[in-house]
């Protein structure tokens, strides 16, 4: 089931999925149920043989009565291609018709009409128009496609299940407030980042590119999961590595934000100080990295620990931090 919430927010698949159910409902709930298609008005060029049949019998006999040449020009033309066929099947089976009207029939519809003479246009319906009510059913399974497809994407972008770790930490950066450094009378910083882990996230690791305003790379940064204490899934984080790398330096900085319980435990924290210098997280703490030519600040935005029966304050269940960087003057 997670599979297919998983494929439709994909536009493409969607597309697809909402194409064919507008379909399916065009064609059977409106095509056959609803709006069934009927014929009307159709010409007489496009009448089953049989009744073509019977049109030119009629036009023969109002011909015997009337003898009017340009009706019956105009009755044997609406016919098309069909008129000569069902005047042989005439010929053969005249029923009530006399053999001499038939004759006179078709005398009066082979014979040239006179010059100066209008033949009355025929009221013939084009192919085109035959054809109308399948252009309106087409028209109407492609508008249930196309409003299937503004459905599902209207869908897209909310989850259709649980969130996961990973979209309520997306969800909390973007709701996150950024240091407005500008209005702390500060210089703003060539790159600022924002990042959020989530309990259950168990593969967190953000890395971002650090580019100068001319596009120019100069480094790279980011966190990532450094400690976890405890056994099963989820992951309990005791610890995080928050780093720098500068492409004009040798070595990558690094710091890690470590849980109370982490920092007050001796032996946990000397392993963790292998890694790079501990610092206690506590909501706005920060902390500051330096390479060569960057200086980068991050602080923590917003945090809590977890509950189980691990030790108090010894995995976090939530935790934001944000990455500021300058570039230090030549």
């Amino acid at each position: 089931m997670e599979t297919i919430r998983e494929r439709l927010e994909n536009p493409l698949f969607a597309g697809i999925v909402g194409f064919v159910v507008g379909a399916l409902f065009g064609w059977i709930v409106l095509g056959w149920g609803l709006f069934p298609v009927t014929w009307e008005n159709a010409a007489p060029q496009n009448l089953h043989t049989g009744y073509q049949e019977i049109y030119l019998r009629n036009a023969i006999a109002a011909f015997s009565q009337d003898g009017d040449v340009a009706q019956a020009r105009q009755r044997w033309d609406e016919l098309g291609p069909a008129a000569k066929a069902a005047l042989d099947k005439i010929k053969t089976t005249p029923g009530t018709l006399a053999p001499e009207a038939i004759t006179a029939f078709e005398k009066a519809v082979s014979t040239p009409a006179e010059e100066g003479t209008q033949e009355g246009e025929a009221p013939t319906k084009s192919a085109l128009g035959s054809l109308l009510p399948l252009l309106c059913i087409v028209v109407v399974i492609l508008g249930a496609g196309v409003a299937g497809v503004l459905y599902l994407r209207s869908r897209g972008g909310k989850p259709s299940g649980p969130m996961t770790a990973a979209q309520q930490a997306q969800q909390a950066t973007e709701q996150a407030q950024a240091t407005d450094f500008a209005a702390l009378g500060e210089e703003p910083p060539v790159a600022q980042f924002m990042t959020t882990y989530m309990l259950g996230d168990d593969l967190f690791d953000d890395s971002f590119s650090i580019d100068a305003p001319s596009g120019e790379f100069l480094g790279e940064c980011g966190v990532g999961i450094s400690e976890s204490i405890g056994v099963g899934d989820p992951k309990r984080v005791t610890a995080f590595e928050v780093w720098i790398f500068d492409k004009n330096d040798i070595q990558t900085v690094t710091k890690v934000f470590m849980s109370q319980h982490a920092f007050t435990d001796e032996d946990m924290r000397q392993r963790l100080a292998a890694k790079g210098e501990p610092v206690l997280a506590a909501p706005g703490t920060q902390t500051v990295l330096e390479t060569a030519t960057l200086r980068m600040i991050a602080r923590v935005v917003d945090m809590s620990y977890g509950e189980s029966a691990l030790p108090d304050e010894s995995f976090f269940d939530r935790m934001t931090i944000e990455l500021a960087i300058w570039q230090k003057e030549a």
